[in-house]
């Protein structure tokens, strides 16, 4: 595997910066953007001090990857993994970590689609029996399937923190026509790639989707199914009543919650075997899911 510094930051001169969120910095090209991945890690809503090596290149491959695969039955922002001519004097920074966008004005509703109970899902039912407002079965067990999808909004809070909502809370916020189609489009990607990920060993327990408005057309924006953005579990060890083994940052999670933590800033540095795990784990999704080693991270 090819060594790589872990970016955590990333400064174009001449290239004027659009926004920076937890991971992702957008350049403005004009008429585009460029969406680089850094190495930065986020748990609670708070960023680590420390990055994973080679993490915004298995995101922005494997986004890629899911936008490709879904071709043109999904419409999307997403052009192009090729470096634009204005940024390629940042070559050795920017290859396998960047992809070419359109511009969007982005729907602020977390859009999550899940097919298993996990996280803060299987928290609320434990307490009251639904998930956003969905009245599920009684004696279901942690991480288990759901008889059938569920959609589950959720919106930022004050404090920083996804909140989720009901769907009649969504229909109040973005009109009835709008609600209906988020749901209906997240379903429909989620048990599309749920379906094509256990072939290969990962059950794709639930995912976050981002919408917004490009030339007046719905698309999906940001990532896609990725390790950031999703829960995967290893489809061989499946077993419901617990916890499951997994590919994604619920290991740095439950590291995070195991040290004490109170999930407020500043949080703690990533020790070095985490730190370590955390990018195998970024990295087997990927190969599971594409049957390919990472460009630009692994020959």
């Amino acid at each position: 595997m090819r060594q790589v510094p872990v970016v955590l930051s990333v400064e174009l001169s001449g290239v004027p910066l659009y926004r920076r969120g937890k991971v992702r910095e957008l350049f403005d090209l004009g008429d585009c953007l460029l969406m680089v991945a850094t190495d930065r890690i986020s748990a609670f809503d708070v960023v680590l001090p420390n990055g994973i090596p080679g993490k915004g290149i298995v995101l922005t491959q494997l986004s890629a990857f899911w936008f490709e695969w879904f071709g043109p039955t999904l419409r999307s922002h997403y052009l192009t993994t090729e470096l634009p001519r204005e940024v390629t004097a940042y070559r050795s920074l920017l290859e396998g970590r960047s992809m070419v966008v359109r511009k969007a004005t982005r729907i602020p509703i977390e859009c999550v689609a899940r097919g298993y109970l996990a996280g803060s899902a299987w928290a609320e039912y434990r307490a009251t029996g639904t998930v956003c407002g969905l009245r599920l079965p009684g004696g279901l067990r942690e991480s288990e399937r759901l008889p059938e999808p569920i959609f589950t909004p959720a919106v930022k809070a004050e404090e920083g923190h996804d909140e989720n909502i009901s769907f009649a809370e969504l229909v109040d916020r973005v009109g009835e026509e709008l609600a209906r189609e988020l749901r209906d489009r997240s379903l429909e990607i989620y048990s599309k790639a749920e379906r094509f990920a256990r072939e290969r060993g990962i059950i794709i327990a639930d995912t976050k989707l981002e919408f917004g408005w490009i030339d007046g057309e719905l698309a999906v924006i940001d990532e896609l199914l990725t390790p950031d953005s999703s829960r995967f579990w290893d489809a061989e060890r499946y077993e419901p009543g617990g916890p499951q083994l997994s590919f994604d940052k619920q290991f740095v999670r439950d590291w995070l919650l195991a040290s004490g933590w109170e999930k407020r800033p500043p949080a703690p540095e990533l020790p070095p075997e985490i730190v370590e795990k955390t990018a195998e784990k970024y990295r087997e999704a990927y190969h599971r899911l594409t049957g390919r080693p990472v460009p630009f991270l692994e020959r």
